[in-house]
C-alpha cells in the first residue's frame, strides 16, 4: 500500500494595520495586555501618569495573523520639560502569549517607527518594568537603549525606560 503525504498550506503572513484606538479587536488586545502587566505586578493599577487615550495616541497599529487579532501597538507625541522636540512614546505594545516568536512584534515596532518618521519624530521613547525582562531583551535587540526614567515614570522603581533615535 502506498502512503501519500498530504500537506497543507498554512499562512504565516502578519497584516500589520493602522486602525483607530477605538478599534474593538485593538480595545481587546489593550484588555489582554493590563490583566497579564497586572499578573505580573500583582496590581490593577500599575501604570503611573496618564492613560492613553484616543485623543493622545496618534497611530495605533493592530497586527493579524490569518484574519485574527495578534499584536497592537501606538504612538503619543510628548510634550513637556523632558521631552525633546520629535519625541514620542511607544504605548501599549503587546503580543498574545501564544503569537510571541512569531514576527509580530518586530513588525509593530517596524511599522511604528515608519508611522514617526513620517510624522517628523526622530526619537521613540518607552517605558517597560522589572517584572517584564522579555520585553528588556527585545527592545535591547531592536536597538534600544537605557535612558533616565522621564515624565511619570520619574521615581519609579519598577519603571526601566528606552529610547532610540531614528534615521530615514
Amino acid at each position: 500500500m502506498h502512503n501519500e503525504a498530504v500537506t497543507t498550506a498554512i499562512s504565516t503572513e502578519i497584516l500589520v494595520e493602522d486602525r483607530p484606538w477605538t478599534d474593538p479587536e485593538g480595545a481587546h488586545l489593550r484588555c489582554e495586555q493590563r490583566a497579564e502587566i497586572a499578573i505580573r505586578y500583582g496590581t490593577d493599577d500599575s501604570e503611573p501618569g496618564v492613560k492613553p487615550t484616543a485623543a493622545d495616541i496618534a497611530v495605533f497599529l493592530v497586527a493579524t495573523l490569518d484574519g485574527k487579532p495578534i499584536a497592537c501597538g501606538g504612538l503619543r507625541e510628548l510634550h513637556g520639560d523632558d521631552a525633546l522636540v520629535g519625541d514620542a512614546e511607544i504605548k501599549r505594545m503587546f503580543v498574545r502569549s501564544p503569537n510571541r516568536g512569531s514576527g509580530a512584534s518586530v513588525a509593530i515596532l517596524r511599522g511604528l517607527e515608519k508611522h514617526a518618521l513620517e510624522r517628523g519624530w526622530t526619537r521613540l521613547v518607552l517605558e517597560t518594568g522589572t517584572a517584564q525582562p522579555d520585553a528588556r531583551r527585545f527592545y535591547e535587540r531592536e536597538g534600544y537603549t537605557p535612558i533616565e526614567r522621564f515624565g511619570y515614570y520619574q521615581g519609579n522603581a519598577d519603571s526601566i525606560c528606552y529610547g532610540k533615535t531614528l534615521t530615514a
